[in-house]
């Protein structure tokens, strides 16, 4: 058994979604697909949350022009009309509706799961009937009936042991086949549906391979696999033909872009290959991450993070930074969802790099430590990180740049520049 799991670029559009039924057709495997929400939907589900919140009421607009543009694809597909799945999609999009409309609450976090999390449901949805009208039997799944999580909305955590039993017993492939789920959702002990972060497929496929005990995992994404750089900045990028589990885990750490933080540990842990791979162009070997003793890289890798924050924070008596300042910064910076990219301290200041905050969260985050600390911060920057470095690496990267952090270990340095 092999799990596929296919990213928004992959089912972005008619023609998408047919190159990925004509992959299917060439295996022979059972096979769990996993499939993100199409395209841009994501983000444009977010836009919706954030007008709704925002008390603008031309969420409203934007949902129909996304209903629109599901309803396009499916004349595509399906261009008589009488498809079952008409209804469902329509449904999904009355119920979101209903769910925007009636909302008066002021918990973003659990709005944002409820909404966002609909352009999964959509894809699947489409991606069944599509594969089915071709003759290509499978059963749906709902993740979220079976993937249960804790209530921390955006950021899931995936309840094990009771996840791992109700997995097993709904793919079983004396019934079916192939499978058609979801990435990215699943759902609290209460019904209510969550989130496992952003980019969060390809974990959801890491974690079916681990308690399905696959074969293997195929990223599908648009990229011909794992490159030492970002392709479209670098033009001397090299792909990565095979990389150890520990490299990929670093990678992702820093930020690199095809792989999710979260997704490598389920296959390490059951030693399963996690295959990345061109769904453009299948005769493209691709990169393979798998169990690689003393892995060494011949060359730097390079990793950019744009629209980052740097934040220094100095208690306001200039007393020395300690592990008292240090639990009280962390801890509204845990209370506001902040991840921390890089850190370093002083013997009187402590500075952060992070995503970029939301004005809504700096607000508060400047307001609960205004009170005993002195703070500075600057924004759009960058956070440049490369590993197994050379000084001509540094240099190629740093020329002209004016740094305003920098860290070094033995195998990664790390800039924050402007």
């Amino acid at each position: 058994m092999i799990v596929n799991k296919f990213g928004g670029a992959s089912v972005k559009n008619a023609a998408a979604i047919r190159r990925l039924a004509a992959i299917l057709r060439n295996q022979d495997n059972d096979t769990v697909i996993v499939v993100s929400a199409m395209g841009k939907t994501t983000n444009k589900l977010e836009k919706i949350v954030a007008l709704k919140t925002e008390g603008d009421d031309s969420f409203n607009e934007a949902l129909i022009s996304l209903m629109n543009e599901h309803t396009e694809t499916l004349k595509e597909l399906f261009p008589s009309g009488t498809n079952p799945v008409y209804d469902v999609v329509i449904g999904v999009f009355s119920g979101l509706s209903k769910t925007l409309v009636e909302y008066n609450g002021d918990d973003y976090d659990f709005l944002y799961d409820q909404v966002v999390s609909a352009g999964e449901i959509l894809s699947t949805r489409i991606v069944s009937a599509y594969l089915s009208s071709e003759g290509i039997r499978n059963r749906w799944i709902d993740i979220r009936r079976h993937l249960i999580t804790d209530s921390s909305y955006r950021e899931a955590k995936v309840e094990k042991d009771i996840t791992e039993k109700n997995l097993n017993d709904a793919f079983n492939f004396s019934q079916s086949k192939i499978f058609v789920t979801q990435g990215f959702i699943g759902s609290d002990k209460d019904g209510n549906t969550t989130t496992l972060g952003r980019e969060g497929s390809d974990y959801t496929a890491a974690l079916i391979a681990n308690i399905l005990d696959a074969e293997k995992v195929i990223l599908w994404k648009d990229v011909d696999g794992i490159y030492n750089a970002d392709p479209k900045l670098f033009d001397d990028a090299i792909i990565l033909k095979e990389i150890s589990y520990h490299e990929a885990i670093e990678l992702s750490f820093y930020g690199a872009k095809v792989i999710h933080p979260k997704t490598v540990k389920p296959v390490q842990n059951k030693n399963i290959p996690l295959f990345v791979r061109n769904f453009n162009d299948t005769d493209s070997e691709g990169s393979v991450i798998r169990k690689i003793e003393n892995f060494k890289s011949s060359f730097p890798v390079f990793i950019i993070k744009n629209a980052q924050t740097l934040l220094s924070v100095t208690p306001k008596d200039y007393s020395f930074v300690v592990e008292k300042h240090l639990s009280e910064i962390f801890t509204i910076l845990n209370k506001q969802k902040i991840k921390v990219n890089l850190m370093q301290n002083s013997a009187v200041s402590f500075s952060v790099c992070c995503d970029k905050i939301s004005h809504r969260k700096l607000n508060i985050l400047l307001s609960g430590l205004k009170e005993n600390f002195k703070i500075l911060y600057n924004d759009n920057l960058e956070l440049i990180t490369i590993r197994h470095y050379t000084e001509e690496s540094i240099k190629k990267l740093t020329a002209g740049r004016r740094i305003l952090m920098e860290q070094r270990s033995r195998n990664t340095v790390q800039f924050v520049a402007e």
